[in-house]
């Protein structure tokens, strides 16, 4: 273990909480002085991604056992390859993510967008394979290291002075802090039918994976309307993604039937794994947000969010530099629908909407189908001044967890273009896709290009098929068939490694049924 690692976290424990806090709302009031002043305001709307990925052996140099079922095994990533690919630490040693250069909002900078993550991910499969591993986009991981099981990599810590250190975690001060700081779970529990998980440290969240698509507003003042159209079209949205109905089968309970295990497992299992891990009675990080009335509102729930890791900050040149210390708790300000402000500078000043409900996606089209339907529906909905807004939030929250619980087959409530309330499925995404596309269109794309970007969602909503359910279904067949979890996950877990291998760059999961 790095005893410096330790010292570090000790350091900043050592931070007055009170002190911390006061400076971030001392912060949030230059904020708010700058929105006033209109520093964050662009006159044009930015998109951009944050694409998390995890890696396992490419199967290249396995050894087959009797019954050839190994394979795609999760591996630890070196920092040094890490930093050869150009992609960034996430929580666990197995995580890398991507995060794209933000680009207008129109047909070429949706056209940069996909292709800077081709090119990016291209480059980065080619490298990785000759270390013997593979990147792959998924909601969870379900086949845990060579020789080792889920719940000791997951649980795995030492002790050093009174701090404990994730054994599998990434060496950034913070992750660790997390795991000792005053506001965080004792123990970190996850939550889910038929699992049992406790850990001593936030290593389970490192179960799940993501993509973030990214709305920069083009005037700050117009962010809390941007934010609540943002939270009636997560459930939705949420329920073509869903990506994580099992988790690895060591952590679900001895002796269970694993046809139960398949009834009752939720579509998009990170929803509740992010909350349970991170939330306790005192603290409530990670939830669905609250409509916002102001901007500045926006800001003040930042700095009054419960403080996890009140680390030191240094203040530099940077405009951004300015709030400092606000910009780092919003680091563990995390809800499913997140306002940001920053820019290094003056001309780069922003505030944008970071959409967190998505797991990551079979394939890059999905994934940027996703981004440029969230984008879409941003442009028109608020343009066209959608009834939907007027959705009691309640309603709204319903529908985000009924969708992480069940996916497509969920009832979801929505209010159309003229003003009528539906849980017909049909009308509702012909409402909400003919949306996405006029706002495509009005940022600049063709007809034609607009329909290509959503036609993956449609393809879902027509088929009754999500990542979820493929995987549920596979599963299923192989326990109807007698097989143990132990198999059949593993076995629905191959498969999806081995389709993604064909279809990652170029294709759509579509092509996977």
């Amino acid at each position: 273990m790095d005893s410096d690692l330790a010292a570090q976290v000790r350091d900043v424990l050592d931070v007055d909480v009170s002190e911390f806090r006061a400076q971030a709302q001392a912060d949030a009031e230059v904020v708010k002085s700058e929105l006033r002043d209109g520093t964050f305001d662009n006159h044009r709307s930015i998109i951009g991604l944050e694409y998390e990925f995890y890696a396992v052996a490419d199967g290249r140099w396995r050894q087959e056992s009797e019954g050839g079922e190994t394979g795609a095994e999760l591996v630890r990533v070196p920092r040094r390859l890490l930093e050869l690919i150009r992609f960034e630490k996430e929580l666990g040693l197995h995580n890398a993510e991507m995060t794209t250069s933000p680009q207008p909002l129109n047909a070429d900078g949706l056209r940069a967008q996909a292709a800077g993550v081709r090119s990016h991910l291209s480059s980065a499969l080619q490298t990785t394979r000759i270390e013997g591993m593979r990147l792959v986009s998924d909601g969870i991981w379900t086949i845990p290291p060579s020789g080792e099981t889920a719940r000791g990599y997951l649980t795995d810590s030492v002790e050093d002075g009174g701090v404990r250190i994730a054994t599998n975690m990434t060496d950034a001060v913070r992750y660790h802090a997390m795991a000792n700081g005053p506001n965080t779970p004792t123990p970190f529990t996850v939550d889910a039918p038929h699992v049992t998980l406790e850990a001593d440290t936030v290593m389970p969240e490192s179960l799940i994976t993501s993509i973030q698509p990214h709305y920069q507003v083009p005037h700050a003042s117009d962010l809390p309307t941007y934010h609540n159209y943002a939270l009636r079209v997560a459930g939705p949205l949420l329920a073509l993604g869903v990506n994580s109905p099992f988790f690895p089968a060591d952590l679900y309970d001895d002796g269970v039937d694993p046809e139960a295990v398949v009834d009752d497992a939720r579509a998009e299992n990170r929803i509740h794994v992010f909350e349970s891990v991170l939330n306790n009675e005192n603290a409530r990080k990670v939830r669905f947000p609250e409509d916002l009335d102001t901007v500045e509102e926006a800001v003040d729930r930042v700095a009054n969010d419960p403080t996890v890791v009140p680390m030191p900050v240094e203040r530099g040149d940077r405009f951004d530099d300015q709030f400092a210390t606000l910009r780092r708790k919003h680091g563990t300000f995390w809800r499913w629908v997140r306002p940001v402000f920053d820019g290094a500078d003056r001309s780069s000043a922003n505030a944008r909407i970071e959409f967190r409900p998505i797991a990551a996606q079979p394939t890059v089209r999905d994934s940027m189908a996703f981004m440029a339907t969230f984008a879409g529906l941003m442009e028109s909905l608020h343009r066209n001044e959608h009834p939907v807004i007027g959705q009691d939030w309640g309603v709204a929250r319903e529908n985000f967890y009924a969708a992480a619980h069940g996916g497509l087959a969920t009832e979801q409530r929505w209010i159309t273009n003229s003003g009528e309330e539906t849980t017909d499925t049909e009308r509702l995404y012909d409402d909400i896709f003919s949306h996405a596309v006029d706002g495509l269109r009005s940022a600049g794309c063709t007809e034609a290009d607009a329909e290509s970007y959503v036609a993956p969602l449609k393809a879902r909503v027509e088929s009754g098929v999500t990542p979820a359910g493929w995987k549920r279904n596979r599963v299923r067949a192989r326990v109807e068939d007698g097989e143990s979890l132990e198999t059949a996950i593993p076995a629905m877990q191959r498969a999806y490694v081995d389709k993604q291998t064909e279809t990652l760059l170029d294709g759509t999961f579509t092509e996977w049924w």
